[in-house]
């Protein structure tokens, strides 16, 4: 990497640490807890004829979590300049496989990740890099964040969705998941 290039990364960082600080000392909600009923969040559809239909989506536009069709959603919040959601981006694929290899789960839970502070292009760059195979969005300007009252990544947020379509939380928490085997008998109960 040429001197610049590693320059304008720290520089990136730095500025993605201080505005996180000014967010984290400003946030006026805070963080989703266990039993919260989530906010309304809204993302863009995904392009992907692909990721539209894992997600059970249609059309262009905007979704709520709400919208997604399964029973649990799992959201990772990361940033791609952070140190620890790269080291937990293999147990997040790992999830994402137990998930979809499990008949019983497959189709009943979801997961998707928000890049925050990121662009389409470090989201994507993020994707590449680690073999990402669900759907991720870009939370640019820390709309998602702020609103959710979040201050660290990566945090994982679990919600299960009911049948008058609200999304209640089951699991809300900075930091690693840990052996994603473990983590969905967690969040499932079983």
């Amino acid at each position: 990497m040429d001197t610049k290039r590693f320059a304008l990364k720290w520089i990136r960082m730095g500025a993605l640490c201080a505005i996180w600080a000014l967010i984290a000392s400003g946030a006026a909600l805070a963080a989703p807890m266990p039993g919260d009923v989530l906010p309304a969040v809204e993302l863009p559809k995904p392009a992907s004829a692909a990721e539209l239909a894992y997600l059970g989506l249609s059309g262009p536009g905007s979704f709520a979590l709400t919208d997604i069709k399964a029973k649990i959603v799992i959201v990772e919040f990361y940033s791609m300049y952070c140190p620890y959601c790269q080291a937990e981006a293999p147990n997040t694929v790992k999830l994402y496989n137990d998930i979809e290899n499990d008949p019983k789960l497959k189709g009943t839970i979801k997961l998707i990740g928000v890049a925050v502070g990121n662009s389409d292009s470090e989201r994507d760059l993020f994707r590449e890099k680690y073999a990402i195979p669900f759907p991720l969005f870009s939370d640019g300007d820390f709309t998602t964040v702020k609103q959710l009252g979040l201050r660290f990544t990566p945090h994982f947020v679990v919600v299960r969705i009911d049948e008058k379509g609200k999304a209640h939380v089951l699991y809300s928490k900075p930091g690693s998941i840990g052996d994603p085997k473990e983590f969905i008998k967690t969040i499932t109960g079983d």
